[in-house]
């Protein structure tokens, strides 16, 4: 294969042990067809040779990053369009968590994954049950988390863990990486989940759980490779969750099923995915919102209460598809592409809480909302490696696209409030919407465009070897377009548009000061829509400039880290600082970005077995995030909104001596207080929460049999787990309670 003369830094692929979307599917289904029936009609034609398979999920010739010692991370991760890399040789903080983590802890969602990792915290966003997540205290919405290197091709709410063969974070900004994101946000870090493949050996494992004795699992994970070489690979993954959660009345229902089809020779890899999620909520506790005029936070209520009205529910179903290439054109330059869509349709009946007093007492209301998006993106790239005397060069090249179309009706009915406490709920029957009920003027049935996004980039990059490669130097710009515009609910007819293009940079350098042991260090810059002059002065009278659309925010990041690998274990130190734009009315009573979010920290992590049968993940993030230049004087200076000056998560797995295949895990997760308000006089304390969890490996007539036993809150603490998780609204949402969960997985 022409694969190791493609990386400078050439790493070992792992073998893992363990529309339209109808458009695309069918083209995906045409692509991988003729291969299949190739490779079972040439069984008894004469011998083709062998090709070695490696799990890829991204058709690349790489592979899957080889796992660290121990399997919960891998050695490296996709780096945008640098594609995947070993983390001792970028400028970059990352880190892969495997499936093997994903099971041995029965994670159920992305978020769950996460809770691993100390620069990253999960909220609830835009007043309903999304996944929200800060990382180094940035937000990043589920809307932006990507999907193998693309975009918005994920369920918007909730996203289980099952689909995935990788979780990779990738911390700090990443605008010539991978492109603004949707929605605008991940200045902190953006997060690639990559989709399973077919193993070299074959799989067939079926998975039982049971979550408090009232919800119950099964799942399906099947794979094979076809033909005489085994350049076809096909694994299909079923998921079905259904009952009660810990929190009274609660009740969630979750179907997922996935196809992955991947095929390759000397010098071609394609793969495909096929998904579909269909996740409903009853009576799901929703967030809190604290009167403004409050200084003191109401104590979190008991853990298992839950002020949700019994009419309330989510309802998502997602589909979404991709295709992805790669052709070696020779030893040198390779090419690929890139393509994905996703169809949603989304409804949510919601009652929120607003609460008034530290007695917890409170008001909510109905409020519809009706939502349908379809998502097509694309990528098309090729990288080329050459050197000129002792320099050595890997250079890439890449454009993409990212097209949106929204439909988005809403009614809230906050003229029609249902007085309720905190502590003590009253549920009500279901009231009508009334006739003063306000709505965007969308049939919630049938809603019409109410949204569109375009984004357009070119990007050039290219990494530098020198002194015998010891020192990497990585240099590139990425030009981006975006494009928004909204449209009349009522009408379709569109009202506003935003078209603004910026040119990102990227600078970063690695040195090895040993063969285990880098520095680096890197600037880069995220970026993301500027605001529409909105709002009022301090004297109450309209801003000089209102409507004004202001340029693209600039985040900028400045980064040096230090990473020593030990062989079996890899440990990083971290220094960041992130200016984050902001808008602001001046002394003139302009409108204006000139205000901004600082967020400085510094991150320390360990990730691999240091220790024989001992694993070790996580570590502490510190970090100082202010407002600055606000033009406020009440919020001059004052902490971040939902950001705490300190967080850490550290998992502990442990092989018994006494017991072959007996192992234990405990992991601790702490965030210290947070503001609440951007003000900061609404504060929230900080917590501590201890999970524990048990699991055993035994074969049973030569089939593999894990039994694993978990308890989530060990100690049952009433908390609230986080504040925002939407700029500047501080959404408060409280603890799970003490969670026990069985399960037994059969291989065979």
């Amino acid at each position: 294969p022409l694969v190791p003369s493609l990386l400078p830094f050439p790493m070992k692929a792992t073998r893992t042990p363990a529309f339209r979307p109808l458009k695309l599917s069918l083209a995906v289904a045409m692509t991988f067809g003729l291969p299949l029936a190739h490779a079972q009609q040439a069984d008894e034609a004469a011998d083709l040779g062998t090709i070695t398979v490696n799990a890829s999920a991204d058709a690349s010739a790489s592979g899957l990053s080889k796992p660290l010692a121990g399997g919960q991370t891998a050695r490296g991760s996709r780096i945008g369009i640098l594609g995947t890399r070993d983390q001792m040789e970028v400028p970059f903080s990352v880190t892969a968590y495997t499936n093997q983590l994903i099971q041995d802890q029965q994670s159920q969602s992305v978020a769950s994954v996460l809770q691993n990792d100390p620069s990253i915290r999960m909220a609830r966003g835009f007043g309903n049950f999304q996944e929200t997540y800060f990382v180094r205290g940035f937000l990043l919405y589920s809307d932006d988390l990507a999907y193998n290197g693309l975009f918005g091709m994920l369920p918007r709410q909730y996203i289980a863990s099952e689909l995935f063969e990788r979780v990779e974070v990738l911390r700090g900004a990443s605008a010539f990486l991978t492109g603004a994101t949707p929605g605008g946000s991940g200045i902190g870090g953006t997060i690639n989940l990559l989709p399973k493949r077919a193993p070299n050996m074959p799989l067939t494992r079926i998975d039982l759980g049971l979550v408090n004795g009232k919800q119950a699992n099964v799942a399906a994970d099947v794979a094979r490779r076809f033909g005489p070489d085994g350049s076809t690979g096909l694994r299909i993954t079923a998921n079905h969750r259904q009952g009660k959660t810990p929190v009274d009345l609660e009740k969630e229902k979750t179907s997922l099923v996935s196809a992955g089809l991947d095929w390759r020779n000397d010098r071609a890899r394609l793969s495909a995915d096929l998904g579909y999620q269909d996740h409903h909520l009853e009576a799901t506790r929703p967030n809190v919102t604290l009167d403004s005029m409050m200084t003191v936070v109401p104590a979190a209520p008991d853990n298992t209460v839950n002020w949700a009205q019994p009419w309330t529910y989510s309802d998502e179903k997602d589909t979404f598809t991709s295709l992805r290439g790669e052709y070696d054109f020779s030893q040198a330059v390779t090419g690929w592409f890139a393509l994905g869509a996703r169809d949603t349709d989304e409804e949510n009946r919601l009652a929120n809480l607003s609460v008034s007093d530290a007695a917890g007492t409170a008001t909510t209301y109905r409020a519809d909302n009706a939502r349908k998006e379809n998502v097509v993106t694309g990528e098309v790239g090729a990288r080329g490696k050459f050197r000129t005397g002792s320099v050595g060069h890997e250079v890439v090249v890449s454009a993409s696209t990212f097209g949106q179309k929204r439909k988005n009706g809403y009614a809230f009915d906050f003229g029609n409030t249902l007085t309720t406490n905190l502590y003590r709920p009253v549920s009500h029957a279901m009231p009508a919407l009334s006739a003063g009920a306000f709505t965007n003027g969308s049939n919630l049935d049938e809603p019409l465009q109410t949204n569109r996004i375009r984004l357009h980039s070119l990007a050039l990059g290219d990494t530098i070897g020198l002194l015998d490669d010891r020192l990497l130097l990585t240099a590139g710009l990425r030009h981006q377009t975006l494009k928004y515009n909204t449209y009349d609910a009522g009408t379709g007819v569109e009202d506003s548009s935003y078209s603004e293009s910026r040119t990102s940079p990227l600078a970063g350098a690695v040195y090895r000061l040993r063969d285990n042991l880098s520095v680096y260090a890197n600037y880069i810059e995220g970026l993301a829509q500027g605001d529409t002059a909105s709002g009022t002065q301090a004297n109450g009278q309209p801003v000089t400039n209102l409507g004004e659309k202001l340029p693209p925010y600039v985040s900028k990041q400045k980064e040096v880290g230090l990473k020593f690998d030990a062989g079996n274990a890899i440990y990083m130190a971290t220094l960041f600082s992130t200016d984050q734009p902001r808008s602001m009315v001046d002394g003139s009573g302009r409108f204006t970005a000139g205000g901004s979010n600082r967020h400085q920290g510094l991150e320390l992590s360990v990730q691999g077995e240091p220790l024989k049968n001992l694993r070790v993940l996580g570590g502490l993030t510190l970090l100082d995030a202010k407002q600055r230049r606000t033009g406020d004087a009440g919020t001059d200076g004052k902490r971040v909104l939902g950001v705490p000056k300190q967080q850490a998560s550290l998992t502990l797995d442990w092989d018994t001596p006494w017991v072959s295949g007996l192992s234990a895990d405990a992991r601790i997760v702490h965030t210290g207080g947070v503001q609440a308000n951007a003000t900061n006089t609404q504060s929230l304390p900080g917590w501590t929460r201890l999970d524990l969890g048990v699991r055993y490996l035994v074969d049973v007539q030569g089939k593999l049999v894990t039994l694993r036993a978990r308890v989530d809150n060990l100690t049952d603490r009433s908390y609230w787990v986080s504040a925002g998780g939407y700029p500047n609204v501080g959404y408060l949402v409280a603890g799970s309670p003490r969670t026990f969960s069985i399960g037994a997985s059969l291989e065979f």
